[in-house]
């Protein structure tokens, strides 16, 4: 249950900002009303938005069950999560984020919202390659180095391990 409630914290202050907030902020920002949006944007808005969102629901699930933590870097799992979409991209967690922000960027035509999530991402790319590659490398050892030799970090690949 503390698990459960940690990650629902965890995803309402850090993605939940990343994802809501600040496309907001740049949507409102200098005192701006919100845009209205409709047509047929939306189809592959809404596809992108629940697509990603759905891709972080799975990822932390997989990271609390197999995981036993948070995504919170103070909370770090206990054990490699190579499971899930774990399997074809290290880093399937910061893709949903990203496509969410993409979905609203289509939603609301947004120019603003989609450099906003090109700067989120490369925030993300800086962040796995300074911290979080670096960290897992110590703490899990040669079975991360052999994951990231099967796992590509960005763009999906086969299944690891072959099926």
């Amino acid at each position: 249950m503390l698990l459960m409630l940690k990650n629902l914290l965890f995803t309402v202050l850090v993605p939940g900002t990343v994802f809501g907030w600040g496309p907001y902020w740049v949507l409102t920002a200098g005192g701006r009303s919100m845009p209205r949006t409709g047509g047929w944007q939306l189809v592959p808005a809404a596809l992108i938005g629940v697509l990603g969102l759905a891709i972080y629901g799975w990822c932390l699930w997989d990271f609390a069950i197999v995981g036993r933590a948070t995504p919170f870097p103070l909370d770090p799992p206990r054990q490699l999560v190579v499971r899930g979409l774990y399997r074809y991209v290290r880093n399937p967690m910061y893709i949903g984020v990203f496509s969410v922000i993409l979905g609203w960027a289509i939603a609301f035509r947004s120019l603003a919202v989609a450099e906003y999530a090109v700067a989120v991402a490369v925030a993300f790319h800086i962040v796995v390659l300074a911290v979080e590659e670096p960290f897992l490398r110590t703490k899990f050892g040669t079975a991360y180095a052999e994951y990231c030799r099967h796992v590509p970090r960005w763009l999906p690949g086969r299944a690891w391990p072959a099926t």
